[in-house]
């Protein structure tokens, strides 16, 4: 990986002095529209971008801040999560910036190097996208990152995940053993990497039931309440139908349950991954494949401020355990 690019390499390319790109930068008057332009020019080519940030953090001080980055922050699992890191933040006397990626990994690069402009001293990730490189000259600056629930895509970097596999193991196995042998699975898309990993889950499970493997029980797209709803039809319906159903997180559960609602048909046994609010009290309580969502979110800040603090050992991977919690829905016979 190439150095970071300074002003002086800024200065150079654009052909003016370093006083006139530091002008540009922070956008003094007196620069001539067409040199301006020049520096922008040059300053967007060599990915240059001001660090105060990390300059604090050399010098031994902070900011004040950690950024963190999610999928939807209207969404209760990352709720509970941001709950968790701004407990940890706290108690090391920092504030939290939270933004939503969306899933757009565009959007997250853009929010990631927004709060490095902004001076955070670390930043916590759940990756949207598969390409992490544009952290490098940040990370090497002396801003560490943690990525959460999900692994960086190409670079090495503390991460803090679930144990997606073994779950979905443990949920064709729980189902398995009341008597189903025609298991769907209906899941987010599969460039996501907690819905490929529990994919794979899913595979094992089958393999290690000795149930054959149905590609036509296995639904991974984007879930809307439309998708699902069709998802339904396709899984539920015909002399072929699925008996159970494991959804892939606790997003596409309620959409499946409401689609169930809508159609007046039986519920099949239905194992959650991920809890989720009022599963315990629906009729049947929902089966989830549980796991702490705020052990998740505390250990990856405890893993970004122990960083903060000095600890320069190698890159670490955290697995944090999940469990079955039966409640009644995956027990249903088919």
């Amino acid at each position: 990986m190439s150095r970071r690019a300074t002003m002086s390499d800024v200065a150079r390319l654009a052909g003016v002095s370093i006083k006139t790109v530091s002008r540009v930068v922070n956008d003094e008057p007196a620069v001539h529209p067409d040199t301006a332009e020049r520096v922008m020019a040059a300053i967007e080519q060599l990915g240059f971008r001001r660090n105060l940030g990390a300059r604090n953090l050399r010098r031994g001080s902070t900011t004040g801040t950690i950024g963190l980055i999610v999928e939807d922050v209207g969404n209760p699992f990352y709720s509970e999560l941001t709950r968790a890191v701004e407990k940890i933040a706290t108690s090391f006397g920092r504030q939290v910036l939270t933004g939503s990626s969306d899933e757009d990994s565009g959007r997250e690069r853009e929010l990631a190097l927004e709060f490095c402009s902004r001076r955070v001293d670390g930043i916590l990730v759940v990756p949207a996208g598969m390409q992490h490189g544009y952290l490098v000259p940040e990370m090497r600056a002396g801003t560490p990152v943690v990525f959460i629930d999900r692994p960086a895509g190409d670079i090495v970097a503390d991460t803090v995940l679930v144990d997606n596999i073994g779950g979905t193991v443990e949920a064709v196995t729980h189902l398995a053993a009341h008597g189903h042998r025609r298991i769907a699975f209906l899941a987010d898309s599969p460039d996501i990497y907690t819905a490929s990993e529990r994919l794979r889950g899913f595979r094992e499970g089958c393999a290690r039931a000795g149930i054959r493997y149905d590609e036509r029980l296995v639904i991974m797209r984007t879930p809307t309440e439309e998708s699902v709803a069709d998802s339904v039809r396709r899984l539920l319906d015909g002399p072929e139908a699925a008996t159970a159903v494991i959804a892939g997180n606790n997003r596409v559960t309620v959409h499946l349950l409401r689609a169930l609602a809508g159609t007046g048909r039986g519920r099949p046994a239905l194992v959650s991954f991920d809890d989720f609010e009022l599963a315990d009290i629906l009729d049947p309580p929902v089966t989830v494949i549980a796991h702490n969502v705020s052990a998740l979110g505390e250990a990856a800040a405890e893993l970004l401020f122990a960083r903060l603090q000095g600890d320069q050992s190698a890159p670490r991977k955290v697995v944090l355990p999940v469990h079955l919690v039966a409640r009644g829905s995956g027990e249903v016979r088919p």
